[in-house]
């Protein structure tokens, strides 16, 4: 169905039956009822936090697992929240707090693996084009540099690369 044929056959509904199909779809779809808890109790500082309690996991677990070090879970959590519209300016901080987090394991522990520092690279990169786009580069200009700082004095093999972008 197309978005034309779906405004079509909305228009065709009464108010009653389009409160049946939203109050439908949100108990039968968790990405519908996510969307409008959200949308009515948006607790962006909540969000915030939790988004940084699983990052913080994946590189220093509470129960002492064998760190897993994925770059996917970050980007999986940055996307959700892309869809749900949450502020830009918490968008931009879990980005930061994904490489600062990697930042913090990789002066304790260090890794081998080049793909590592290359997700980070791409990480670090898809924060600088987001921060420019939503207009927000001047509020996190320290902790962009301090992650600069950070690869060079860790000589990450591929700082020269974060220094360039």
């Amino acid at each position: 169905m197309s978005k034309r044929e779906l405004k079509i056959y909305l228009n065709d509904l009464s108010k009653a039956q389009l409160q049946e199909q939203v109050l439908d779809l949100y108990t039968r779809f968790k990405p519908v009822k996510t969307y409008y808890n959200f949308v009515f109790n948006p607790k962006e500082e909540k969000l915030l936090d939790e988004a940084k309690f699983k990052i913080g996991k994946e590189y220093f677990p509470l129960n002492n697992r064998k760190p897993k070090t994925r770059r996917s879970v970050a980007q999986k959590i940055i996307k959700h929240y892309l869809q749900l519209g949450v502020d830009a300016y918490i968008i931009a901080d879990i980005m930061l707090f994904n490489i600062e987090i990697a930042q913090k394991y990789t002066q304790e522990k260090t890794i081998k693996q080049s793909s590592f520092y290359n997700s980070m690279l791409k990480s670090f990169q898809d924060l600088l084009k987001f921060i420019a786009e939503k207009g927000v580069s001047q509020d996190f200009t320290e902790r962009v540099n301090d992650i600069i700082k950070a690869c060079k004095d860790q000589d990450w093999p591929n700082y020269y690369a974060f220094e360039d972008a």
